[in-house]
């Protein structure tokens, strides 16, 4: 199938011909006849990097009447990357049709300049969510004869906590307005938007709900902690040619990590939170140029970012949720084409590959972080692969070949071939000269060969006792989770939660009491404040909790597997309303 045969008018069909795309992806070819007829809302589950932009461009742009100088079309999106880059691409759908005229609205950018646009005729509006609101507050913008609104990545924009605004924003609209959803993810607030605000919908599915995408290889490093940033600098090191987004948790890890390949050699910058609007827009166009290799970013800052043939996505440290590394890994393997997903984990944190895999419909390859011998074979023969693939000298360098060739006159091929070697190569070499092993070992490795050998009973679960506390004789504070059985956990989850969110040692977790519908735990005093921080507003397996401080533990306090009656004038509750 063609674009001609989509339905789409003549103008639009040569302008994306003109931009080099010859037939519709899956997602087009679904969205795009359904959204021309112009008689449904839509629902369309894609990942990013598969075309949704021109699912719902081209026929937004279709719909639009020249000849009316009023928004009639709304593109809601998370960032203001996302709001440039879909401006951009409907600008180029709409080259052949001069009367077209789009306007995009976001925040870091002079409001003023933002208002002419709109007052000049725009039909169509592209918007971040925060400064739509201040233009409707503003009163420059009316939506009362919007006809078609369009969330672009609905996931990201709940994520980002814009749930207020999306729907202050279609409560602004007609009632008689179509809504086009269009999401990677389908969490529950994005199925609560498409229940309040669209009817009986179209709903399409590319991929799978939730899944990540076929086209890109998971891989899965387990290294022991202290040898993360280690194992990051060799998976890059084995990828000569890496285009890659590295992924951290925090702004510190993400600058601690950028510096530290900085200052390596690394062609590397860092993208966070606490970067100015002019030095985002300087890295961006920076990684986008490939003058940086390698760009390492938390989740909040490269949301909406979109740039083409990354071929890596690395998670230097594992997200909680599913949909956020489905996200990460959809940086990759865009418009079809193949990508990596690369993990490094801990021995602690292998169940939350596992857990990736079930909840995500994803299969992780186990790998071995390569050996220092193995990176410096693979760099010299990808050296060589490009030598003999580069094609003969451009007549530019021909002025200078005579000297040259007389300079290695007195050279013999092996010579000079051993000389371009040590040239290019006598750092890497000398650096992984004595590299060790920085792979852990399986438990299969580490088993003993002896047929005596039995293992033990896993059904047995046997853990530390913590029904004793193992901070005795220490000052320990005790606190309240409400989470407990019925939620799956086990005493497993909580210690290995509480070591990754706030980087403790479980030598500091004392005793934990888990009950029917929530538990007890003890930490050493010395890091109540710290374990206090880092667990605000987190979750456990997708579940928001609540951690509060409590007084010692007494004799006849909650000793049940069910939390006391409420009395009269208490605040307690063992779980938060909802």
């Amino acid at each position: 199938m063609d674009f001609k045969e989509l339905g789409l008018r003549a103008e639009l069909v040569h302008a994306v011909e003109t931009l080099g795309f010859q037939s519709p992806m899956p997602i087009q070819e679904k969205a795009i006849p359904t959204l021309l007829a112009g008689e449904s809302d839509f629902v369309g589950l894609a990942q990013t990097g598969t075309g949704k932009t021109g699912a719902f461009g081209l026929p937004l742009i279709q719909q639009v009447d020249p000849g009316l100088s009023h928004p009639q079309g709304i593109v809601i999106c998370p960032t203001r990357e996302l709001c440039l880059q879909i401006t951009n691409d409907l600008t180029a759908f709409a080259a052949n049709l001069r009367q077209i005229r789009i306007a995009p609205v976001y925040g870091g950018a002079c409001i003023s300049t933002q208002i002419r646009q709109i007052r000049r005729g725009a039909q169509i509006i592209v918007a971040t969510p925060g400064r739509l609101i201040d233009l409707i507050n503003r009163k420059a913008v009316s939506l009362s004869r919007i006809s078609v609104a369009v969330l672009d990545e609905a996931d990201e924009m709940l994520n980002m906590g814009f749930q207020e605004d999306i729907n202050a924003i279609l409560n602004k609209m007609p009632e008689e307005r179509r809504v086009w959803l269009f999401s990677a993810t389908m969490p529950e607030g994005v199925a609560a938007i498409s229940r309040n605000y669209l009817t009986n919908p179209v709903k399409v599915t590319v991929g799978g709900r939730n899944r990540g995408a076929k086209n890109i290889a998971h891989t899965c490093y387990v290294i022991h902690e202290k040898n993360r940033y280690q194992g990051l600098k060799r998976i890059i090191d084995f990828t000569p040619d890496i285009f890659g987004l590295v992924f951290c948790r925090t702004r510190k890890e993400t600058q601690t990590v950028a510096e530290s390949l900085m200052q390596d050699g690394y062609q590397a910058e860092a993208l966070h939170g606490d970067l100015s609007q002019s030095q985002r827009d300087y890295v961006m166009r920076k990684f986008r140029q490939k003058t940086i290799r390698i760009l390492v970013a938390t989740d909040v800052a490269a949301r909406g970012l979109d740039v083409e043939d990354i071929s890596h996505v690395i998670h230097h440290r594992l997200p909680d949720e599913p949909e956020v590394y489905t996200h990460r890994s959809g940086r990759t393997a865009r418009a079809g084409k193949s990508g990596e997903s690369v993990a490094l984990v801990n021995a602690k944190e292998v169940y939350r590959v596992r857990r990736l895999e079930k909840q995500g419909d994803i299969r992780f390859t186990f790998g071995k972080i390569p050996a220092g011998r193995d990176i410096c074979k693979k760099r010299l023969f990808s050296m060589v692969e490009k030598i003999v693939q580069t094609d003969d000298h451009p007549a530019e360098i021909e002025e200078y070949l005579p000297a040259v060739y007389a300079a290695l006159e007195g050279l013999d091929k092996e010579a000079l071939i051993r000389r371009i070697v040590s040239e290019e190569f006598t750092r890497l070499l000398e650096y992984y000269r004595h590299a060790e092993d920085i792979n852990v070992r399986t438990r299969s490795e580490k088993r003993p060969a002896s047929k005596d050998y039995k293992r033990a009973d896993r059904r047995t679960d046997k853990r530390p006792d913590r029904k004793k506390s193992r901070i005795n004789g220490k000052k320990s504070q005790r606190f309240f989770i409400n989470v407990g059985r019925l939620d799956k956990i086990n005493e497993g989850t909580i210690v290995r939660w509480l070591c990754d969110k706030s980087g403790i040692r479980s030598g500091m977790i004392g005793e934990i009491a888990l009950k029917r519908e929530f538990s007890f735990f003890e930490v050493d005093g010395s890091a109540a404040g710290r374990v206090l921080s880092a667990v605000k507003n987190a979750k456990i397996d997708g579940r928001q909790v609540q951690v509060r401080e409590v007084g010692a533990k007494k004799n006849n306090s909650f000793g049940g597997d069910t939390p006391r009656k409420k009395r009269a004038g208490s605040s307690y509750s063992a779980r938060p309303s909802a």
